[in-house]
């Protein structure tokens, strides 16, 4: 018999998202053994939803954020493979199929992960760079991965709860999955990244989401992951053309505070757009060149914070050192 599929989803006042979800699992081609929705203690209807559509709904006792959650459907799936996908994405119809079939193909393979698609739902203008950068990454990405990703990834249940599952200290969205993965990796595991394994991303992002995310939630948190395990993969958004322009964002800006930016100033941002002109080519082939030129200066700003993030977390994990 083929393996089969338990989707877990980790649910937090979802709404309309968590149905359209729930909709595209049950237009897939193979169709998952259950799904499983865990509800954060949501304040709104989308559990009860849920369970009209036919998932398996169970609820925390408290609100712990998603790893907790995703940790408790785990624990509770009956199939062979754990999918985990978040309460905003839906699937396309060959998701769960392919995912049976990368584990399924090779038994020394503990876990896949997949992408968004090039076509987020939301048309915004910051909706659209969010999602799609996330997709640019994911697709130039190595095929042997040293991270989870929660949105779409699957893992053997076995080895899932022999690795005691995400950790809940992070109790609310962070990288609760990428340390899973570190993890994962650091015991020997393969994590496989498929990039045609694809969800759609639902989420609408504004400006200040963006910064609040990547600063908060995952730039510092992983920066200082990255210190205690001192380790720093040359893949994802840690590749080194991506290092190479924090240190251009920030000569860039020391030569503009200094008045210095005509010559220098100039050549360290034609610099930063040469390390980084397949992501502007692949937004100018998916929505123009005025929308590749417009994203142009939000990057920059990106790898700015990065820089401040990482800087943060060294202060951090300094003075943790010093207290111990």
């Amino acid at each position: 018999m083929r393996p089969l599929v338990s989707v877990v989803i980790a649910s937090y006042n979802a709404g309309p998202f968590l149905e359209r979800s729930l909709q595209s699992l049950r237009a897939s081609t193979v169709l998952p053994l259950e799904v499983i929705v865990v509800d954060d203690c949501s304040t709104d209807n989308s559990a009860v939803r849920a369970r009209e559509m036919g998932a398996t709904v169970l609820r925390t006792a408290v609100n712990g954020g998603p790893a907790r959650a995703r940790n408790l459907g785990a624990q509770s799936a009956q199939g062979d493979i754990l999918l985990f996908i978040d309460s905003d994405v839906c699937v396309h119809p060959d998701t769960v199929s392919l995912v049976q079939d990368a584990l399924e193909a090779d038994a020394s393979l503990d876990a896949v992960i997949g992408a968004y698609d090039d076509t987020p739902d939301s048309r915004e203008f910051f909706s659209q760079y969010r999602n799609l950068m996330h997709c640019f990454v994911h697709r130039t990405g190595s095929r042997e991965a040293f991270t989870f990703w929660s949105g779409c990834g699957a893992i053997r249940r076995g080895v899932f709860l022999e690795s005691r599952g995400f950790d809940e200290r992070y109790t609310r969205p962070s990288i609760e999955d990428i340390e899973f993965g570190s993890r994962l990796v650091a015991a020997g595991r393969r994590i496989q990244l498929r990039p045609d394994i694809e969800v759609k991303h639902l989420k609408r992002w504004t400006f200040w989401q963006i910064v609040r995310t990547d600063v908060f939630d995952r730039g510092i948190p992983w920066a200082e992951l990255i210190l205690r395990n001192r380790s720093m993969p040359n893949d994802l958004n840690l590749q080194l053309h991506q290092r190479l322009s924090v240190i251009l964002v920030y000569a860039l800006l020391g030569l503009s505070i200094t008045g210095h930016f005509v010559y220098w100033g100039i050549a360290a941002l034609l610099s930063v757009v040469a390390l980084n002109f397949q992501f502007y080519s692949f937004l100018a082939h998916r929505r123009g060149v005025p929308f590749a030129l417009a994203a142009i200066p939000l990057h920059l700003l990106y790898h700015f914070y990065n820089g401040l993030s990482f800087g943060i977390a060294l202060l951090r994990w300094g003075a943790s050192l010093g207290r111990a």
